[in-house]
């Protein structure tokens, strides 16, 4: 249970080693198993150290207490305890919780995940009597880790050919091509407008008066997709209206609707297409680089990080299937929750480190957010196996390394590193950034002892999903409490 105390910095070390260590408390302690990664403990503080407590506070009091009447350490004790009562009571209570915890933390030997679950103005320090008081709090997993030796794990070949820069080269153009209203059949790649009803046995769940949509293969929304959308709408022409049904994922907002299959009506409102535009000086300008041989480097680079992300990616998840694969544990649903946002956080930073489009990471956002729960399970189970690989094997991450992943990322956005860093800070991801290079240690850890067999990339289907910032769902109304209002 970590406890933070403060220690003045100009404290000297032989100050230190000559201060006395404080009396421990004859403390009664039982802890209870409660559920999964979950502990109940119940402390008793007996009367005699709640009394020497108050007794070195009272004196503290009488050598500066302010007692009309009475020069500074002369007030009767008495008069001292009558008079700040209340003070006095409040600081027994924080010395005795306090020492109490922290020694709580030093001789017990499970290991929290987070503080205590202690509601501290509710307790107070008895008159007459022990002090007890109680709490619940969540655990890390206890589990043997396997041997790593002689794991057989596929390597994807992250090399990137003249022929996949070029095709990435003429998609990041076109997205400077101007939107233009159409009055033909709708093309793969053409950019629809619709208007969307969801229903449920003839029940209607959701409308969208509008909302924009490149056709391809896949729609994807953020709390179900649609396979087969190019052929649903290709050929159609505006007014035109297209059905089909749409499975709600396991991870929606509405838990009600989870698994459940709704019926879809879609209206073709507006058709816009694209033209590629010339790869002139002026828009060289636009894209904040001086040629086309400086775009398709920068490009190419962007690749080069996408390919050995997938391939630390491909490495990542054989490794964690193997070694979690006897993770039988469970995890409260408390900490699951709590930390899927985090969980989903960390990913798209994570896609963003290896130059993901903004596409791409909305797209794989709302295939996260679609199975939230369940990712978030499975990505707690593989942050404990890594934190554990790292801990037993004195694997931390450096400032230097930290600083070069900073400017890594502020490359990649334009910034400068000093704001790519406040920005993190500011959020809390900075924290996110460490743990994923302690992963990472850990992933290459047990790399280096598994037996390693090149395979080819696969190549990816480009341009097969769109993702949209809607639900078929809905959204779950918030219902501000009264104080809120007020």
């Amino acid at each position: 249970m970590a406890t933070e105390t403060e220690t003045p910095e100009d404290i000297e070390d032989d100050e230190l080693d000559g201060a006395e260590e404080p009396q421990r408390l004859d403390l009664t302690v039982e802890v209870e198993d409660t559920g999964p990664c979950l502990k109940h403990v119940r402390v008793v503080v007996p009367r005699a150290d709640i009394d020497r407590s108050r007794d070195e506070l009272l004196d503290e009091f009488i050598d500066e207490a302010q007692v009309p009447g009475f020069r500074p350490g002369r007030a009767p004790k008495e008069l001292v305890l009558k008079r700040f009562k209340d003070e006095v009571d409040d600081k027994v209570k924080q010395n005795v919780l306090f020492a109490s915890l922290e020694q709580l933390s030093d001789e017990q030997d499970f290991d929290p995940i987070n503080q205590p679950d202690l509601d501290i103005d509710a307790l107070e320090i008895p008159e007459e009597g022990d002090f007890e008081y109680e709490f619940d709090i969540e655990v890390r997993p206890e589990f043997d880790l396997p041997s790593f030796a002689g794991l057989e794990i596929e390597n994807y070949e992250a090399d990137v050919s003249d022929e996949q820069v070029a095709e990435a080269v003429d998609r990041y153009v076109s997205q400077y091509g101007q939107l233009a209203p159409i009055e033909e059949a709708a093309q793969i790649g053409d950019q629809l407008t619709l208007e969307a009803k969801f229903t449920k046995d003839g029940e209607v769940v959701h409308e969208i008066d509008e909302f924009t949509a490149r056709l391809r293969p896949v729609l994807r929304f953020q709390d179900a997709e649609i396979e087969g959308f190019d052929t649903l709408f290709e050929g159609a022409e505006i007014d035109d209206k297209k059905e089909c049904d749409v499975l709600v994922s396991p991870g929606a907002e509405k838990a009600e609707l989870r698994g459940e299959t709704l019926h879809a009506e879609f209206t073709l409102v507006d058709l816009k297409r694209a033209d590629r535009p010339e790869l002139d000086e002026a828009l060289l300008e636009r894209m904040g680089v001086e040629s086309a041989e400086e775009l398709t480097g920068n490009i190419r680079q962007s690749l080069e990080r996408q390919a050995k992300y997938q391939q630390r990616q491909h490495a990542r998840d054989q490794v964690l299937s193997k070694i979690t694969a006897s993770a039988t544990w469970e995890l409260p649903e408390k900490l699951v929750t709590r930390q899927t946002d985090n969980a989903l956080r960390r990913e798209l930073l994570e896609m963003r480190q290896a130059g993901f489009t903004d596409a791409d990471i909305r797209a794989r956002e709302n295939q996260l957010r679609q199975n939230a729960i369940e990712e978030t399970r499975s990505a707690l189970k593989q942050h404990f196996v890594l934190d554990r690989v790292a801990t037993e094997n004195d694997l931390e991450v450096e400032e230097q390394e930290l600083e070069t992943e900073v400017l890594m990322m502020a490359l990649q956005s334009g910034d400068s590193p000093r704001k790519v860093r406040s920005q993190l800070q500011k959020s809390g991801m900075i924290e996110n950034l460490e743990a994923q290079l302690r992963e990472r240690k850990a992933i290459d850890f047990i790399l280096g002892q598994a037996k390693m067999k090149d395979v080819p990339l696969p190549t990816p289907e480009k341009d097969r999903v769109e993702a949209v910032g809607v639900s078929v769902c809905g959204m779950v109304d918030v219902v501000e409490s009264e104080d809120e209002e007020e």
